[in-house]
């Protein structure tokens, strides 16, 4: 057993967590008592239709947002409790993002893109340039690393943010609509970079409002007004839908 799992029994797990809105006289429950647990090296997808809750569920996930109530533990630690200089460090460390549109500066190349975060946490020049550069080899990206953004295709560039995510080796990578801006062949050729990288040991939470995005984790829980409505096997959300 890794010193890692020795730590923790969970990697994500949530107690009762509710997140709650004030908008005018009313209360907008986003997230109302969901249970969740995700163990290292899973793949799980979060899908739900447009304002049921998967959104502020993922910022809670990744530690953008806190709850209202509840409790979530991260690696075995109260993100409840965290103040903001705490959040940003288990972010940093913890979590690579990958964004709908991609989030890459147009002034940088690939590689100064792919590297910049590990500035933040402190790497020195020669580790930051070898660690980006392993990073665009898993993506099948070294040729590119010269190049800048709008010299990439819209895949290309989604694959850049996901050698941006992973350059840091966090424990969580954390997917939002990843496919949304991408036509439906390249959407295909991104998954199966999701699902390389998990068979190689990353834990994937894929966030999409489409089922059959979702069917290509292994895992599946659903969200609908706020609540969880289903959580299993891939295969048995594909039998209900």
């Amino acid at each position: 057993m890794t010193e890692k799992k020795c730590r923790y029994e969970h990697l994500i797990e949530m107690r009762d967590i509710c997140r709650y809105y004030e908008s005018g006289d009313e209360t907008v429950k986003a997230n109302d008592h969901i249970d969740l647990i995700i163990d290292d090296g899973e793949f799980v997808a979060i899908v739900g239709k447009s304002g049921s809750g998967k959104s502020t569920l993922m910022n809670i996930i990744g530690a953008l947002d806190v709850p209202t109530s509840g409790a979530y533990l991260l690696g075995g630690e109260d993100v409840g409790v965290m103040n903001e200089n705490r959040l940003a460090d288990i972010r940093n460390r913890m979590i690579g993002f990958v964004f709908q549109q991609y989030n890459l500066l147009p002034k940088m190349t690939i590689l100064e893109n792919v590297a910049l975060p590990l500035l933040y946490a402190g790497l020195k020049r020669q580790q930051r340039t070898e660690r980006a550069m392993e990073a665009l080899s898993r993506v099948e990206l070294s040729d590119k690393a010269a190049n800048y953004p709008n010299q990439l295709s819209g895949g290309q560039q989604q694959r850049a943010s996901i050698a941006r995510a992973i350059a840091g080796r966090p424990q969580i990578l954390l997917a939002d609509e990843p496919t949304g801006a991408l036509d439906s062949r390249t959407g295909v050729r991104i998954l199966e970079f999701f699902k390389t990288l998990n068979e190689e040991g990353n834990t994937v939470i894929m966030i999409t409002h489409d089922s059959s995005i979702a069917l290509k984790a292994r895992r599946v829980v659903r969200i609908a007004d706020g609540c969880i409505d289903f959580d299993g096997k891939a295969e048995d959300y594909a039998r209900i839908i």
